[in-house]
């Protein structure tokens, strides 16, 4: 039997194939192909570097040799961190809750008022399955991103809302087992959101609900929101938070993605401090919130974050530990180590943020595992595990 030692870091075309010799041990050889050249690592378990050249091959030394590689692939190492490596997708495991889906009407309004998403301007329900199969992602949970479906009047908002539930739920059942839909809310109208809310939750059964982190300068702890928060918490509702750029109106110096770059993490941290404030998460426990790119600055910060702490009967860190958080633009060497610090594993959950911010199945795997340091048990709980826990739906 032996063991595989893998080439380095890189992309790879993975083959894994059985290689057998006349009267020697049997075993496993595997080859990998970067753009330059083919290269094959094989050891045996002492060390000993394998022999290459395949004799005649008996029955006997077929069988034995089919179940040494049965062996070796039942081996930890090449359990789940032969599913997760980038050389070569896997079949689809993952559930990626931060992926973003828009209606033309939608993508229209959005123009209009400066705000330009490329990769949502040509979005279709493949170009997502595509890239999902790319990175192993067996679902995504779809969602409106930033700058919502509210411009300004209530009444169109409402429809603009029901337009892209309606036809996300259509994109669900049109292709069964792949997407999910955190349900948009025509907020800040608030008799609208409680409206859309019954109606995105009872006849459309979906999975949770999509609120942006601000609406017209006021974060989600207001006490506007109180009756939207009080009826997500009577339902137990899963609710994706998604930031809203709320400064990008005044922050003239900088260009529209500068401002999105920036501003985007500060809205989440300033919408979790409000909720913490208002006493909001206390009141409303039953709330799963998820919180998008890693929770903002909020792992960063906690020591700033003192003065809310004395509202909190069980604390900061409690609270904080409570919520969900997204790995979206989060799995960086820099930014993963203190997010992992803060957020325990089993609230962790894959996401992408695709088509925007270059968000990719691939690429945040990538990230994780090499700058998360998570065991395979994490990773596991990160890529699936955690989210069927949130949304047992997916399970059957």
């Amino acid at each position: 039997m032996v063991v595989l030692e893998t080439a380095g870091k890189g992309k790879y075309d993975l083959r894994a194939t059985l290689s057998l010799e006349t009267n020697k041990k049997p075993h496993c050889e595997l080859q990998f192909t970067d753009e330059r050249s083919t290269f094959m690592s094989v050891h045996e378990l002492d060390g000993k570097a394998g022999l290459r050249n395949p004799g005649p091959l008996s029955r006997r030394e077929v069988l034995c040799g089919i179940a040494a590689l049965g062996a070796v692939a039942a081996m930890p190492e090449f359990g789940y961190a032969a599913q997760t490596g980038s050389a070569a997708p896997a079949r689809p495991f993952r559930i990626d809750t931060h992926h973003h889906f828009s209606v033309p009407k939608l993508i229209a309004e959005s123009t209009a008022k400066g705000i330009t998403q490329t990769g949502l301007q040509d979005w279709t329900p493949q170009k997502s399955i595509d890239q999902m199969d790319k990175g192993s992602v067996a679902t995504s949970i779809i969602s409106i991103s930033d700058p919502g479906v509210w411009f300004g009047d209530s009444a169109a908002a409402r429809s603009l809302a029901r337009e892209c539930n309606d036809f996300a739920v259509k994109v669900i059942k049109d292709y069964p087992g792949r997407f999910g839909l955190f349900a948009t809310l025509p907020l800040p109208d608030v008799e609208g959101a409680l409206r859309e809310i019954e109606y995105a939750f009872d006849t459309l059964k979906v999975d949770g609900a999509c609120v942006l982190s601000s609406y017209v300068g006021k974060y989600l702890g207001n006490p506007t929101f109180a009756p939207v928060m009080d009826e997500l918490n009577r339902r137990k509702a899963v609710v994706f938070c998604h930031p809203f750029c709320a400064a990008c109106g005044t922050q003239t110096v900088l260009s529209d993605g500068q401002n999105r770059g920036v501003e985007f993490v500060f809205d989440t941290t300033r919408t979790i401090v409000s909720l913490l404030a208002s006493g909001t998460v206390t009141r409303c426990p039953d709330i799963r919130f998820i919180f998008s790119h890693g929770g903002g600055t909020v792992p960063y910060i906690t020591s700033r974050l003192a003065g809310v702490a004395q509202q909190l009967p069980k604390g900061l860190i409690y609270e904080l530990q409570r919520f969900y958080y997204d790995t979206a633009q989060a799995f960086n060497p820099y930014t993963l180590p203190s997010f992992k610090k803060l957020v325990p594993a089993s609230h962790i959950l894959f996401g992408t943020d695709f088509p925007l911010g270059g968000g990719s199945g691939v690429a945040v795997s990538k990230g994780l595992i090499e700058n998360g340091g998570f065991s395979d048990s994490e990773l596991r709980a990160i890529d699936r595990e955690n989210a069927l826990e949130l949304l047992p739906r997916l399970k059957t």
